[in-house]
């Protein structure tokens, strides 16, 4: 098979799958001087959209194709064209092939988000029948008991935008990105398609899938781990690990009222970042934890055609292109950053927290990302210097500490903070809202961002956000809107594994795994993970 890259795709021919692969067939046969019948099981690899020039916006494309004598076809390419030519082996991921005999003792994931989803089917594929629990609810049950905390603010501490299936990245923009390489993300990428997100994702460069979707996608996920033999339990939290000379032995769970104590010498631990008491019982317990570096910040709101409009130019609004996403950073002179992280095109902030008492908020999309405004996380590092003392569960207060704050900002009822971004740059408060509506579902009082962050944050995301203003014009608009606070983009914690055996340190048969564990941050780095820690315990079965 080959691989072609650099294939120049015109936004007209961009909206229609069937019209994209006719015009992708021309292109690549003539830049390869052979005739279109040459080309057989043409396919589009990657697509990506190059808007470096505004005034000559397009796709460009990677395509894969077979032909009858391939070795001709790359000797006969011009010179240029041979410099993005290149045989490629066909994709075949696949999930662990089944053992030929099951441990006595089934294994126990802890945690149904993408970590523990992905490692439980890797499990099942295996044929070791996984046990996988989770605090939360089902895709149904929880979509309504999130539904219900935006229309009335009564929070479920058990079942919310950070617990149920699918973990906190159910209800997100559903971004399927990731800064890593891994043989996994292909797999990962059929699977949620196989489950019924849609087929784009398997081409995009920036492949989303929607919160409006994920639930069903996640709940196909987990039908199919019961189809394999697994078992999977709602409303079942664990509430210890244990262990006896230096090896698990099982986990005492919680479900309808009753314990019960799970005999396991296998536990994937994928509790998610903001499962705040076992973090704190794994500390109680002599578990080997250590802080790791997080971000916290505020959200920020833009009106989506004028991110378009500063991002594509004329071609703004076009149907192949839909709405416009960005990703920004600056360094500082003092050595701190600012930068965007799960920027949400045409979506919506969002009421994120599991906690009584505290305001946390988080970004979302539909699939369809028709929603009026842009809105971006805009996030400075924590770093472990930056906290007190050496308790490993500092940075869980100082999260804890921020969105009490702003619980008591916003007056209670689960209302956020907000704040104009000019009124925020000039150090004032605001009182009322510009051209920007805000769309966090519980309401907004309108005040300032100081005190509710630590003072770096704050300072940091002052100096920084008016470079933004270079990448991306009219970033800095006065009546932009800060959403506060944000402080789950990622775990505070680390729970130590060994390198070699994805192991926790003095735990034998414990896998700590994914965002929670310290080992991901985002959808696609979460499933990775999950799929290492189950072929890691699958090899010490082996």
């Amino acid at each position: 098979m080959l691989e072609l890259s650099e294939v120049r795709l015109a936004l007209d021919n961009g909206a229609d799958e069937k019209r994209m692969l006719r015009a992708l067939r021309r292109s690549v046969a003539k830049m390869l001087g052979c005739d279109e019948a040459a080309l057989e099981r043409l396919h589009v690899r990657r697509r990506a959209v190059d808007a470096r020039k505004r005034d000559n916006v397009h796709f460009i494309c990677t395509v894969r194709f077979t032909s009858a004598d391939e070795d001709a076809l790359f000797d006969a390419a011009p010179e240029r064209v041979r410099a993005h030519l290149r045989f490629v082996e066909a994709d075949a991921p696949a999930f662990p092939a089944p053992l030929g005999a099951r441990p006595a003792r089934r294994p126990v994931v802890v945690g149904a988000g993408c970590a523990g989803l992905f490692c439980a089917l890797a499990l099942a594929h295996a044929g070791l029948e996984p046990l996988l629990i989770e605090r939360g609810d089902g895709a149904q049950r929880r979509t309504a008991a999130c539904a219900r905390f935006d229309a009335t603010g009564e929070l479920d501490p058990e079942s919310n935008i950070q617990f149920g299936l699918g973990g906190a990245g159910t209800f997100s923009d559903g971004k399927l990105t990731t800064g890593t390489k891994n043989p996994a993300h292909r797999l990962i990428l059929e699977t949620f398609a196989s489950a019924g997100a849609p087929r784009e994702i398997l081409m995009d460069s920036k492949p989303h899938i929607g919160s409006d979707v994920l639930p069903a996608v996640v709940d196909n996920i987990a039908a199919r781990i019961r189809e394999l033999g697994g078992e999977v339990r709602f409303r079942c939290r664990m509430t210890r690990v244990e262990r006896a000379a230096g090896r698990v032995r099982g986990v005492v769970v919680e479900s309808d009222g009753r314990e019960e104590r799970i005999a396991a010498d296998r536990v994937v631990l994928a509790c998610g970042h903001s499962a705040r008491d076992v973090f704190s019982m794994l500390a109680d317990g002599g578990f080997e934890l250590a802080r790791k570096t997080f971000a916290m910040g505020v959200r920020i709101e833009h009106r989506q055609a004028a991110i378009d409009r500063a991002l594509y130019g004329r071609a703004a609004g076009h149907p192949a292109l839909g709405a416009a996403s960005y990703k920004l950073v600056a360094h500082l002179p003092n050595g701190r950053s600012v930068f965007s992280f799960c920027m949400c095109p045409g979506g919506q902030v969002v009421a994120a927290a599991s906690e009584p008492g505290g305001v946390v908020v988080n970004g979302a999309s539909l699939y369809a990302r028709a929603g009026e405004n842009a809105n971006a996380a805009l996030l400075v590092n924590v770093v472990p210097e930056d906290l007190p003392g050496d308790d490993p569960l500092a940075g869980v207060a100082l999260q804890r500490h921020c969105e009490q704050a702003a619980f008591a900002a916003g007056g209670g009822g689960y209302r956020a903070p907000a704040q104009l971004l000019g009124d925020f740059l000039a150090r004032r408060p605001s009182a009322g809202p510009g051209g920007v509506r805000p769309t966090y579902p519980r309401g907004v009082t309108w005040s300032e961002m100081d005190g509710l962050l630590p003072a770096h944050v704050i300072e940091t995301l002052r100096e920084g956000i008016p470079r933004f203003e270079r990448r991306i014009h009219g970033y800095t608009a006065r009546d932009a809107v800060l959403t506060g606070v944000e402080t789950r983009s990622s775990s505070p914690v680390t729970v130590l594994r060994d390198r070699e055996t994805l192991q926790a340190l003095g735990a034998a048969g414990l896998y700590p795994c994914g965002e929670g564990a310290g080992y991901a941050g985002g959808i696609m780095s979460a499933a990775t993970d999950g799929i290492r820690c189950a072929e890691a315990l699958i090899a010490s079965l082996a």
